[in-house]
């Protein structure tokens, strides 16, 4: 491509054109250079999804193996939680750190998780994903626990990383009891 052609489509990206100026293989460079954007989008796109996936994975990972350190490296340092346990609402790694020790303490060996419905949307540099979550374990007093959750997670990417920044888990609830529904499945 001479300079002079590049010179052309810039213009007309721009809306600029010049009396007497010759702009016809002109579209052919801004056509090209739009192709190339678009390519280059997909390829992060896709990217990007995949480093979220990996990071989900990591989730279930620390999990499952009781993991804090792991589980706290997921999570940007002004992260707000709306979880399925009181308060309303959580803030701060430091906080949150305290309720996954809570949690690792209250539920036993072997801890499974099963995934469905998962659905990531990435941008620039925000990103959620959305899926349902099936639970499986046994508390201390020896009572199973098998349920569906719904799990959300709002993720912002610092520093080239993808981590969450918010975290939002619930169950459906019987809007005359008050009382949460535990035995709903997908």
């Amino acid at each position: 491509m001479n300079i002079r052609k590049a010179i052309s489509g810039l213009m007309i990206l721009c809306g600029i054109t010049l009396p007497g100026v010759n702009y016809a293989q002109a579209p052919q460079i801004v056509n090209k250079s739009k192709k190339e954007a678009i390519m280059t989008t997909g390829k992060n796109k896709t990217n990007d999804e995949a480093q979220v996936r990996q990071q989900i994975d990591n989730f279930v990972k620390a999990f499952r193996t009781k993991d804090l350190d792991l589980m706290m490296s997921l999570y940007a340092p002004d992260f707000v939680a709306f979880d399925i346990v009181p308060p309303l609402q959580q803030v701060g790694t430091d906080t949150y750190r305290n309720v996954w020790e809570q949690v690792f303490a209250f539920f036993q060996h072997p801890i499974d998780f099963e995934t469905r419905d998962l659905s990531i949307v990435t941008g620039a540099d925000v990103a959620f994903s959305r899926q349902l979550l099936r639970l499986q374990t046994t508390m201390p007093n020896g009572q199973k626990v098998d349920r569906w959750e719904r799990l959300t997670f709002g993720f912002r990417k610092i520093d080239g990383v993808w981590l969450i920044s918010h975290e939002h888990v619930s169950v459906p609830a019987d809007l005359f009891s008050g009382k949460a529904v535990l035995d709903l499945q997908p």
